[in-house]
C-alpha cells in the first residue's frame, strides 16, 4: 500500500493541468448563459406564456397549465440550440444532496416516427418514483409513488458534465399523499410564512410594503487535496475525513496561509469552476486562503434565500466535478484533519422589502431605526426562545468533529450584536415600563438616531466564537457546517421568525387596542422582548471554560452531540411552530428526526468500519515489518557480541511499537462488539447514542492516539497512507 502513497508523490511532481481555463472571457458575458431567465424566456414564449411565467417567479402565482406546453417548448428550443437531448427534474432529497433522473426528449408517434418532445406535464410534474431516498418511513416500498413539480421561482438551467448536456428544471419532490421527501418543499413554505408575518409587522412603518424576502449569502469553505493522495487514503474516500494521521511539523501555526497567495494549481481550479458557475448564475465574488493549509473558501453576492440554496447545493456538484478535471478531490467534510481548522459554511442572513428596504440595516432616523429595532430585536428572541430547535438543524456526524474546536463556535447557541447595539438595549432595558413617550421623542431621548448609523463605521464582525453574530446588516450564523444543505437551518431560522413576528403583532396590537399609541406600543414590546431574551446576549470568548459555566446559568442548553441535539425536533414545542406554520406537519417531522438519525448512524458505522480496517490490513501490518526489522537489528548486534548498552534505543523503540500494536489491536476487537451490540437496538435514538458513546466515545480517540504515535516510530517508507504534510503541502 505505501507503494500508492509514494507512486502518487511522485505523480504530483509531473502532473500537468489538463484542463485549460480560456482567461479572456469576461464574467459579465458568460453569466446566465446556461440559465432559462426571464431575460432569455421573453425571446422564446409567447407573450401570455412569458406573463404567466413572470407572474410565477415574481408574484408567487401558480402556473397557468394551459401555458405550459408554450413555455416547456420555448425552454425545449432554447436547450436545443444548445446541443441538449435530456431534460431532468433537479430535486434536494433528504440525502442532503441533490438528485436527478434524466430523460430524453426523443419519442415515438404512433406511426413509428421519431419526433423530440417536452410538453408542459412534463415540465410541470413527474413521478421518478425515487422510492430508495430516505423517507423515514413516510413511503412504504408497495406504496412508492412520490412525485417532482416545477418551482418556478428557481430558473431552469443546462449542466454540462463532460461531453454531455442536461436541461435541470429545480423541483420539489413530495409523497402520494403529500407530505414533503425533500428540503426544498419546507423552506418554500418557511419563506412564503416570514414574508407573511413580515409584511404585517412592516406595515407599522410602510404601508407601501407588500412583500418581504429573505436574502442569503453563503460563504463556502473547503478543503482541496490531489486526487492521487486522496485516493491513497480508503479514510478520505469512504467517509470524507481522516480517521488517522499525526500532525505535521508545519500545520498552520505560522498563519502564513490565510489570505496568502493562491497556488497555481489551485487558481487554474478556481478559475475553472467558477467558470461553470458563472455560466449557472451562480453570483460568485470572492475567493481566497483560508486559515489550515489547503484550506479555501469562496463567497457569492447575496440573492433570495431559495435561489442561493439551490445555487450553493449546484455549487458543491460543479466544484466536487470539476476538481476531477485537475486531479483534484475537494473536501466538504466538516473536519477532514484533526488538529487543524475544519470548515464552515457561514449562512448570513436578512430580510429585504419590495421597497428596497434591508430591514436589518440600521436607518439613518427615528422612524427608519425603529423598523430596524423591530426586526433586530425580534431576531433576538427568535433565537432565544428556539436555540435548541437552531442547535438541532446544524446537528451532523461531521458538524460535531468541528463546534467548539478553535476555529469554530461552541454548540452553545448565542448571539454576538457588539458594543453599540449592546449599549442601545440596555438603554431600552432600564427605561420605566411603560414610560414611553412619542416615539420620535423617546428615540432622540435614548440617542438611539446617534447610536445606530454608528455601527456602519465601526467593525461589529469581531466575534468568530459566537454561533450567530450581527455583522452590521444581517446575522450571520456560523455554526452550519460545510457539507450542510443550507435549506434545513434557513427553514428553521425563517419559521421561528415567522412565529416570533406574529406573535409581536399580536402583543402591539393589544397594546393598541388599549389606547396605546402606534409607535409607544412598539417600543414596549420591544422592551418587554429584550429583557425575556437578553440571556442569549454574549460579547465574550464562547471557547472559554467561564462561558460555558455562565451559559449553564443562565439556563442555555449545551447540547454537545447530535443524537442528543436532535431530540428538539421530536418535542412538542416543534410540532406545534412547525404546525401553526404550516411547514411540516407531525409525520413529516417525525419522519425528519428518524432521517437524521439514519444518517448519523450510519457516518460513525462507516467511520468505524473504515478505522478497523485501516487499523488490521494496513497500520498493524506494516507496524509489524519494521518490528521484525528491528528485531534483525538487535539479534545481529547480538551476535556481533555488542552489548546491551548499544542497542537500548532499538529496544525502547521496540517496546513502544508492541505496546501500541496491542492497545490498537485489543480496542479494535472491543469497538467491533460495541458496534455489534449497537445494531441489535431497535430505536433510533437509542441506537445513535450507542454509536456516539460506545462505539465512537469509547474507541475512536484511543485507536487514534496509538496509530498516530506509530506513524513517528515505524520507518517512513513502511507507512502505508498518505500523511498530513503530504495532504496538505503537496500540489
Amino acid at each position: 500500500m505505501s507503494s500508492i502513497r509514494f507512486t502518487a508523490i511522485k505523480n504530483i511532481a509531473k502532473n500537468a493541468i489538463s484542463y485549460e481555463v480560456k482567461s479572456s472571457e469576461k464574467v459579465t458575458s458568460i453569466f446566465n448563459e446556461n440559465v432559462f431567465t426571464l431575460k432569455t424566456a421573453r425571446h422564446y414564449l409567447s407573450d401570455d406564456a412569458y406573463k404567466s411565467l413572470l407572474a410565477s417567479t415574481s408574484g408567487g402565482k401558480k402556473i397557468d397549465r394551459a401555458m405550459g406546453n408554450n413555455i416547456a417548448n420555448g425552454m425545449k428550443a432554447w436547450a436545443e440550440e444548445k446541443g441538449v437531448s435530456h431534460f431532468t427534474h433537479w430535486f434536494q432529497p433528504l440525502t442532503g444532496l441533490s438528485a436527478e433522473k434524466h430523460d430524453s426528449f426523443f419519442t415515438l408517434k404512433g406511426d413509428g416516427t421519431a419526433i423530440q418532445e417536452f410538453d408542459g406535464g412534463a415540465l410541470i410534474q413527474q413521478e421518478p418514483d425515487a422510492s430508495s431516498f430516505p423517507s423515514g418511513g413516510l413511503r412504504a416500498t408497495f406504496e412508492a409513488r412520490g412525485y417532482t413539480a416545477w418551482d418556478p421561482s428557481s430558473p431552469a438551467f443546462v449542466m454540462e458534465t463532460g461531453q454531455g448536456k442536461t436541461l435541470c428544471i429545480p423541483t420539489i419532490f413530495v409523497s402520494y399523499t403529500g407530505e414533503s421527501l425533500d428540503t426544498k418543499t419546507p423552506l418554500i413554505k418557511a419563506v412564503v410564512a416570514l414574508d407573511k408575518a413580515a409584511v404585517d409587522v412592516c406595515q407599522y412603518f410602510d404601508k407601501n410594503v407588500s412583500k418581504v424576502n429573505a436574502t442569503l449569502g453563503w460563504e463556502q469553505e473547503y478543503f482541496l487535496v490531489d486526487a492521487g493522495l486522496a485516493t491513497a487514503r480508503p479514510d478520505l474516500l469512504l467517509t470524507g475525513r481522516t480517521v488517522f494521521g499525526h500532525a505535521p511539523a508545519k500545520g498552520q501555526q505560522l498563519e502564513d496561509h490565510y489570505f496568502g497567495a493562491i497556488p497555481e494549481r489551485v487558481y487554474a481550479f478556481m478559475k475553472d469552476f467558477e467558470t461553470e458557475s458563472y455560466r449557472l448564475g451562480i453570483p460568485l465574488r470572492t475567493r481566497h486562503n483560508e486559515v489550515a493549509p489547503a484550506q479555501f473558501e469562496c463567497a457569492p453576492i447575496y440573492e433570495e434565500l431559495n435561489l442561493a440554496v439551490d445555487h450553493n447545493t449546484l455549487l458543491m456538484d460543479v466544484m466536487t466535478r470539476v476538481a476531477k478535471r485537475h486531479n483534484l478531490m475537494v473536501l466538504l467534510h466538516e473536519k477532514p484533519f484533526a488538529g487543524i481548522n475544519g470548515s464552515g459554511k457561514h449562512n448570513n442572513w436578512s430580510m429585504s422589502t419590495d421597497t428596497g428596504v434591508n430591514l436589518l440595516a440600521p436607518g439613518k432616523t427615528p422612524k427608519t431605526n425603529l423598523m430596524f429595532l423591530t426586526f433586530f430585536v425580534n431576531t433576538i428572541k427568535a433565537v432565544h426562545d428556539y436555540a435548541e430547535l437552531l442547535r438541532a438543524a446544524i446537528a451532523s456526524a461531521g458538524n460535531d468533529h468541528r463546534l467548539g474546536a478553535n476555529e469554530a463556535p461552541p454548540a452553545i447557541i448565542s448571539i454576538f450584536i457588539g458594543k453599540y447595539l449592546t449599549e442601545v438595549l440596555q438603554q431600552i432595558e432600564k427605561r420605566v415600563s411603560g414610560n414611553f413617550d412619542e416615539t420620535d421623542e423617546a428615540i432622540l431621548k435614548l440617542d438611539i438616531h446617534k447610536s445606530i448609523p454608528e455601527l456602519m463605521l465601526d467593525n461589529t464582525d469581531r466575534n468568530r466564537t459566537s454561533p450567530f453574530a450581527f455583522t452590521g446588516n444581517k446575522f450571520e450564523f456560523r455554526a452550519v457546517g460545510s457539507s450542510a444543505n443550507c435549506a434545513v437551518p434557513m427553514t428553521v431560522l425563517n419559521t421561528i421568525m415567522a412565529e416570533t413576528l406574529t406573535n409581536f403583532k399580536k402583543d402591539v396590537d393589544a397594546l393598541i387596542e388599549k389606547g396605546d399609541k402606534k409607535e409607544v406600543a412598539i417600543m414596549q414590546i420591544i422592551q418587554k422582548y429584550i429583557v425575556e431574551s437578553k440571556k442569549v446576549l454574549f460579547e465574550g470568548d464562547g471557547y472559554s471554560e467561564e462561558w460555558e459555566k455562565e451559559a449553564a446559568k443562565r439556563g442555555l442548553p449545551n447540547v454537545k452531540t447530535t443524537p442528543e441535539s436532535l431530540d428538539a425536533y421530536a418535542s412538542d414545542k416543534a410540532k406545534k411552530l412547525f404546525e401553526d406554520h404550516h411547514i411540516y406537519n407531525h409525520l413529516e417531522l417525525e419522519a425528519r428526526h428518524e432521517i437524521m438519525l439514519e444518517a448519523y448512524i450510519k457516518k460513525v458505522q462507516i467511520e468505524a468500519r473504515v478505522m478497523g480496517e485501516l487499523a488490521t490490513t494496513q497500520i498493524i501490518p506494516a507496524a509489524l515489518k519494521y518490528q521484525n526489522s528491528l528485531i534483525e537489528n538487535i539479534r545481529g548486534l547480538k551476535e556481533a557480541g555488542l552489548s546491551a548498552d548499544t542497542y537500548h534505543a532499538q529496544k525502547e523503540i521496540l517496546e513502544k511499537i508492541n505496546e501500541h500494536i496491542n492497545v490498537i489491536s485489543t480496542n479494535v476487537k472491543s469497538m467491533i462488539e460495541a458496534r455489534k451490540k449497537a445494531n441489535d437496538i431497535a430505536h433510533s435514538r437509542e441506537k445513535a447514542i450507542a454509536y456516539c458513546d460506545e462505539v465512537k466515545g469509547k474507541y475512536f480517540d484511543i485507536i487514534r492516539y496509538r496509530t498516530d504515535k506509530l506513524e513517528v516510530l515505524i520507518d517512513d517508507s513502511l507507512w502505508p497512507l498518505p500523511k498530513y504534510r503530504e495532504l496538505l503541502f503537496l500540489r
